[in-house]
């Protein structure tokens, strides 16, 4: 129920199908956030129309709000969602970093007070299970302290120390409540260590340790450092992973992260860059970004991108998308957030056909080149 069959390799470009209790996941592939049982703008249809094979939840937004029995009680994350496919939890490790002034970390949990009523809410490791065993997704992640990219070797030391700390009593309680169905819910460990390849390097070891594991998470990256040291970092990292596992990228999903993370081992991707940027207007496209509030696009008749077959580049021209930004309407927050996830998910669909038929390094590096190069309004 759980299993991962690598495919193919071109260099360390990796393709594979990730199979879960609701589904196969043909990787590499990027996972829409939909952080409180939705993906901001779009629907459960819309995304199906558009090629998604998993999604990402969150374990805290989903406690506050609305309370992980209420979701229990409507049938769960899937049906709750109204996605058949599979989810991934996040844990609540990213809230310690995003929502550092609400929060108190110490080695038994993180106390937060919540975003939304003042209340305060303390998560363990052994509650963030509890709550996503409730929750119901086919992959639960371990509770992690992820700190930011720039911090010091002595913070990351600490959180790294604690992450492991805590990933041995997440792991404790996940098997408790998988004694009886094991083939409903896995649990991810999440190897920290920010950009240092010593850390790295030890934290790896430490999580394989505590193993065996039916797939690895790399956090700690795309949280402020340089974009060079992630990219070494993985070059460094990759390595030291078994080719069996899947490989998830936490919190990466820039085209260009994306693929530079693919063309080093990685295999499965999210982030809140597609529709966070799409809702202000920004909308990806194979010559770079477009800003589609300029001015340029007023009377242009022409798709946003004219290689996508994404909704939104099928019907409407540039013209029409820029009044709607202009118009303050609903409606183009949705058609550039339908197009950035596809082109996205697009992205890894075109880069997994390269691993498989062997051209991936020439392809990846020309993608790139006109990506980062050519000038966009």
């Amino acid at each position: 129920m759980f299993t991962f069959d690598l495919e193919a390799e071109n260099g360390a470009a990796r393709a594979g199908r990730l199979t879960l209790p609701h589904g196969i996941v043909p990787t590499p592939a990027f996972m829409p956030v939909g952080t409180q049982g939705t993906v901001r703008a779009l629907s459960s249809s819309d995304l199906r129309d558009i090629g998604t094979r998993m999604l990402l939840a969150n374990t805290y937004h989903l406690h506050v709000r609305p309370g992980e029995e209420v979701v229990a009680s409507l049938g769960g994350l899937h049906r709750f969602m109204g996605w058949d496919g599979p989810i991934l939890t996040d844990s609540g490790g990213f809230q310690v970093f995003s929502l550092e002034g609400f929060r108190r970390v110490d080695d038994d949990g993180v106390t937060f007070q919540s975003h939304v009523d003042g209340s305060r809410r303390h998560l363990t490791p052994e509650r963030a299970m509890d709550i996503q065993w409730t929750l119901g997704p086919d992959i639960a992640m371990a509770l992690d302290q992820l700190v930011p990219g720039t911090a010091d070797r002595p913070a990351v030391e600490e959180a790294l120390a604690r992450t492991i700390r805590w990933l041995g009593r997440s792991r404790e309680r996940h098997a408790v409540l998988t004694a009886e169905d094991r083939d409903r819910q896995t649990l991810w460990p999440i190897i920290q260590g920010a950009t240092d390849r010593g850390l790295r390097g030890e934290a790896a070891a430490r999580v394989l340790d505590l193993g065996p594991w039916t797939g690895l998470a790399i956090g700690g990256l795309a949280v402020g450092e340089p974009r060079p040291a992630m990219y070494a970092t993985l070059e460094e990292l990759a390595p030291r992973l078994p080719r069996s596992l899947p490989r998830y990228l936490m919190g990466v999903g820039f085209p260009e992260d994306l693929l530079a993370a693919v063309a080093r081992g990685m295999d499965l991707f999210d982030c809140v860059a597609p529709t966070r940027n799409g809702r202000n207007g920004q909308a990806f496209t194979p010559d770079g970004p477009v800003n589609i509030r300029n001015a340029a696009h007023r009377s242009d008749p022409g798709p946003l991108d004219a290689e996508c077959d994404c909704e939104t580049c099928r019907t409407y021209s540039r013209g029409y998308l820029r009044h709607l930004f202009m118009a303050e309407e609903l409606l183009g927050l949705r058609l550039l957030s339908l197009h950035n996830v596809r082109f996205l998910i697009r992205l890894g669909e075109e880069a997994r056909r390269r691993v498989l038929d062997g051209t991936f390094d020439p392809w990846h590096r020309d993608w790139l080149a006109r990506y980062t190069t050519r000038s966009t309004a």
